[in-house]
């Protein structure tokens, strides 16, 4: 059937304009579903996702509410994304979605869709797996995009509609969801009858959020990230409004609040001072051998011609 096409389809750009017209479809499909599965699991089902939530805390529970926020920005920025995705029309945006991001995102917003499932079933084992793939998806997209399609001021709707959804959805699993579950599925949670009990897991808990928030500091102070420092806040503003929380816990989290716009602050006022710094440098004086190129010694000023007439009368 395809070779019977009167287009030569092995040519790069008839493939790249196939993949872009496969994307524009499953795309937007991809995101349908996830968010459909999403409504029906958080607003038809009972138990829904943030009770299944509340019977299992622990001590890096999150608050439900904040994370639906949260989601919510991610679908919100996803819808900014396919819009992108359809109306592109400049040849390095086309590239960042064919060849970046475009097909992990796709399977992502399919991978979330399952995870919900999984979560209703209250089947942490599959939740956390799916959980983790989620997390390779989105970092091996976030790392392409770094790495082959950096972000640029000369096409300011890539940075907001391409890599701005890529890192925030990065953060859903990697910031708070997959430990969460992860320590659910081994077992790190209490009874919400038991509220005594809830430093069980506390130093699992602290070193995880210490790790995972030290890394996301090193992301904004040397890449001044606003999108990372407001998804991490947000997540940390999550994880210490949730109570009871052990006190290790509690306090690298409500530090990591105040930190990570701290540093994007700091790190953003390095970088102005050091390009004024750079821009009222000394001035650069001629150097001393275009005189000899010139045949002078260096150092002697050329003669003036002098008018003799003008001189005596």
């Amino acid at each position: 059937m395809m070779d019977e096409l009167p287009i030569d389809t092995s040519h790069p750009a008839v493939r790249e304009y196939l993949a872009l017209i496969r994307l524009q479809v499953l795309t937007p499909l991809s995101l349908l579903v996830n968010i459909a599965t999403l409504m029906v699991c958080t607003l038809v089902l009972e138990p829904n996702l943030g009770d299944i939530a509340k019977l299992y805390p622990s001590s890096i529970s999150p608050k439900p509410s904040m994370i639906a926020v949260f989601i919510v920005a991610i679908y919100i920025g996803q819808v900014g994304y396919c819009i992108l995705l359809v109306f592109s029309r400049k040849p390095e945006t086309k590239r960042a979605l064919i060849k970046g991001c475009g097909f992990p995102l796709m399977l992502a917003n399919w991978v979330m869709a399952f995870w919900a499932i999984a979560w209703i079933l209250q089947a942490f084992l599959l939740s956390t797996i799916c959980l983790g793939i989620l997390l390779a998806l989105l970092l091996y997209a976030n790392v392409v995009l770094l790495i082959y399609h950096a972000p640029t001021s000369k096409r300011p709707f890539d940075v907001a509609f391409i890599h701005a959804p890529l890192r925030g959805f990065l953060l859903f699993p990697l910031g708070v969801m997959f430990p969460y579950s992860l320590f659910v599925t081994l077992g790190l949670t209490w009874s919400p009858g038991e509220p005594q009990h809830y430093d069980r897991g506390q130093w699992s808990g602290f070193a995880v959020m210490i790790t995972v928030n030290l890394v996301g500091l090193l992301v904004i102070i040397l890449r001044r990230d606003i999108v990372w420092c407001a998804a991490a806040t947000w997540i940390c503003a999550s994880l210490w409004s949730e109570k009871p929380k052990p006190y290790p816990v509690s306090f690298v989290v409500i530090m990591f609040t105040f930190l990570h716009p701290a540093a994007l602050i700091a790190s953003t006022l390095w970088a102005w001072l050091r390009g004024r710094k750079r821009g009222t440098g000394p001035i650069a004086l001629p150097p001393d051998g275009e005189d000899h190129v010139q045949g002078r010694p260096a150092g002697e000023r050329p003669a003036r011609e002098v008018d003799t007439e003008a001189l005596w009368g």
